[in-house]
C-alpha cells in the first residue's frame, strides 16, 4: 500500500481512504487506480476480511478526474484517440468490473462531493451512507464528455432510467437529501457522526457468517441482470454450500441455546 490510498483495518473491517485531498481525491491516473484496485482486490482475497469502507480525506469524497491534467493534454486523454480508448480500459474502467466481480461488501462513506468519475465509484459500492454536506453529480456533459467509466451503466439501476437520464444530461448536482429521495444514498447523517454510523453499520454486517455475506451479495449483484430462473438455480447451489458450513450449525445451536453465536468463517 501507498500513500495514494491509506488503508486501516479494525475487527474484520478495512477501511480505504483516498488520500489526495489537496487535488480532492481524483481517480483518473493510473496510480491511484493501481493503488486503489490492489486494495481492494487484497481485500476481497482476504476472508478475515469482513467489510470494506470507502471514503476520501480531507473535505471531498472524490471529484473524479484530475481537471488540472486533463486542461495540460494529460490524464485518459492522448492525442491519438486509439490510445484513449486503451488508457479508458487498461485504466479506470478496471475499477467498475472488479467491484463487479469481488465478494467483500464495500460501503461508501461519502464524506464531501462525489462529482464525476467519483458519484461513479461511489455507485460502484455495494451501500452508499452520505454526510449532510456531501453532494453527487454525473456531470461528465458539463465538460464535453461522457461517463468513460461506467456510469452509463451503473447509475440507471440505482435511481432509475428517468433520474439517471436527468443526471446525466444536465450534469446538475444533487445534495444529500435529493440524493436520498432518489435513492442514490440509503441514509444521510450528520458530517460529524458520518464514520462512526458507518463503522457501526460495517460491524453489524461483519458480525454475520462471511461466506453466508459474501454469497448473498453474489446472488444480489447477479439478480440485477439475471432471469429469476438463473438467480434461483444460483441461490440453491449457494445455500448448498452454506447449509454444509459450520457457521451455519452455529447459527442454529445458538439460536435454542439463547445465546450470541461465534462465527469463524468455517
Amino acid at each position: 500500500m501507498n500513500d495514494l490510498i491509506l488503508r486501516e483495518e479494525e475487527g474484520g473491517i478495512v477501511t480505504l481512504t483516498l488520500n489526495q485531498p489537496g487535488l480532492r481525491n481524483p481517480i483518473s491516473d493510473q496510480p491511484t487506480i493501481d493503488a486503489l484496485c490492489a486494495a481492494i482486490e487484497a481485500a476481497d482475497h482476504d476472508l478475515n476480511v469482513r467489510v470494506v469502507i470507502l471514503t476520501g480525506a480531507g473535505t471531498a469524497f472524490s471529484t473524479g478526474g484530475n481537471l488540472n491534467a486533463m486542461r495540460a493534454g494529460g490524464g485518459l486523454n492522448d492525442p491519438v484517440a486509439a490510445n484513449t480508448r486503451r488508457n479508458y480500459r487498461n485504466g479506470i474502467q478496471r475499477l467498475p468490473l472488479l467491484f463487479e466481480a469481488i465478494e467483500v461488501p464495500v460501503i461508501a462513506a461519502v464524506n464531501g462531493p462525489a462529482i464525476g468519475a467519483g458519484c461513479d465509484l461511489a455507485c460502484m459500492c455495494d451501500i452508499r451512507i452520505a454526510a449532510e454536506n456531501a453532494k453527487f453529480a454525473e456531470s461528465f456533459v458539463k465538460l464535453g464528455i461522457v461517463p468513460g467509466d461506467g456510469g452509463a451503466w451503473l447509475l440507471p439501476r440505482i435511481v432509475g432510467f428517468s433520474k439517471a437520464s436527468e443526471m446525466a444530461f444536465t450534469g446538475d448536482m444533487l445534495d444529500a437529501r435529493e440524493a436520498l429521495a432518489c435513492g442514490l444514498v440509503s441514509r444521510v447523517v450528520p458530517a460529524g457522526e458520518l464514520m462512526a454510523e458507518v463503522r457501526a453499520l460495517a460491524g453489524r454486517i461483519a458480525a454475520n457468517p462471511p461466506h453466508a455475506v459474501r454469497m448473498t451479495k453474489r446472488l444480489i449483484r447477479e439478480g440485477r441482470m439475471a432471469s429469476l430462473s438463473a438467480v434461483l438455480e444460483a441461490s440453491a447451489a449457494a445455500q448448498a454450500l452454506c447449509h454444509a458450513t459450520r457457521d451455519h450449525h452455529e447459527a442454529v445451536d445458538a439460536f435454542f441455546d439463547k445465546r450470541t453465536p461465534v462465527f469463524t468463517g468455517t
